[in-house]
């Protein structure tokens, strides 16, 4: 009788367990396509790492990947997961300044840090840690996840040699979004560009030069029109992360919120490394190509940090809670070991 109520109990367990196992089937909604290393990501490392950790629960994880504007377009991701359209999505702040105007911070302090490294760890750590961060997602019914994009430095490139800032008097630089406000002070005509058209643009001669990162620059053949590439550390940058829809994620266990946080941190390792060593390769070819890479002097970099408007006040005053997370940014990052050559904060 003793062994028959065990095997009761042992069968009991088992169809508890069975019971309580779920095959999870998500959609994934990315506007790019998976040639950009913050889409590719998803597949090389986020799904399948939420798969092996959801397997541990006694789950599975179905995942479809809708990339290249399939269901949403470049900087419609945001509200196709808020509409409960995909369970995940790369929310890219770049390209919805308005929904999620405190991540776009780092646009309105150039010359902080040149590492995408720190960026992503001082951004994550603000997400996970200071709710003022968070709190556009919760307006969007969205979840900040983690895996943040970052960006390499930013590089002056152009079809003439820079030996000082007086070269750019007059000059046409292309630059995208928010990046455009470091131009002031140059002497150059800052005209707002994209990767997209930076190729033609500058063969054609609709400008002379572009504020472009090296990781996009040589896939894109960026050196054929404009070989003289100039690093100046404007800095790198934080474009967006992986997000959840609100409604969906608040009905997982936390177990099962876990293992997808933790997929995400392996999205972060792997997106940086292939991100770091993809860096150094590309000015290397650019060089090979035949572009003269060179280090602006410090001398040039302090007066171009210097001889710029403070767009980062500017950008606070006008978001609310702008003033304190401009501060707790520039803090953390300063905490992180990052010299930036003016305190944005602080004027």
């Amino acid at each position: 009788m003793k062994h028959i109520t065990l095997g009761a109990l042992a069968l009991s367990a088992v169809c508890a367990t069975s019971a309580t196992a779920e095959d999870f089937n998500v959609t994934i909604v990315a506007g790019h396509p998976p040639i950009f290393r913050w889409v590719k990501q998803l597949d090389e490392a986020f799904v399948p790492t939420a798969q092996a950790e959801l397997e541990k629960l006694g789950h599975s994880l179905t995942a479809t990947g809708q990339y290249g504007g399939a269901i949403a377009g470049v900087g419609e991701e945001l509200e196709t997961v808020e509409a409960g359209l995909a369970e995940f999505g790369t929310c890219q702040s770049l390209f919805d300044p308005s929904k999620l105007a405190l991540q776009n911070v780092t646009y309105y302090t150039p010359f902080v840090t040149d590492s995408p490294r720190r960026i992503a760890d001082v951004m994550h750590g603000l997400h996970m840690n200071d709710e003022r961060m968070t709190q556009a997602y919760s307006d969007n019914n969205v979840v900040y996840v983690g895996a943040p994009s970052t960006i390499d430095d930013y590089l002056l490139m152009t079809n003439f040699p820079v030996n000082s800032l007086d070269d750019l008097e007059g000059r046409k630089i292309a630059a995208p979004g928010a990046a455009i406000n470091w131009l002031s002070g140059t002497g150059a005509v800052g005209v707002q560009g994209n990767l997209t058209t930076y190729y033609n643009e500058l063969q054609t001669g609709v400008y002379d030069g572009v504020l472009v990162f090296g990781s996009a620059a040589f896939p894109g053949k960026l050196h054929e029109v404009a070989p003289h590439v100039t690093k100046f550390g404007l800095g790198a940058q934080f474009a967006g992360s992986i997000c959840a829809n609100k409604d969906w994620w608040d009905g997982l266990d936390a177990d099962v919120q876990a293992a997808f946080r933790t997929a995400a941190d392996a999205s972060t390792e792997w997106y940086l490394s292939n991100l770091e060593g993809f860096v150094e390769l590309a000015l290397a070819k650019m060089a090979e190509a035949g572009a003269t890479v060179t280090d602006a002097t410090p001398e040039m970099r302090t007066t171009w940090a210097e001889g710029m408007d403070n767009a980062a006040k500017e950008w606070a005053a006008a978001n609310e809670n702008g003033p304190e997370v401009l501060e707790a940014y520039m803090n953390a990052m300063r905490e992180a070991g990052a010299e930036p050559l003016r305190d944005w904060d602080a004027e």
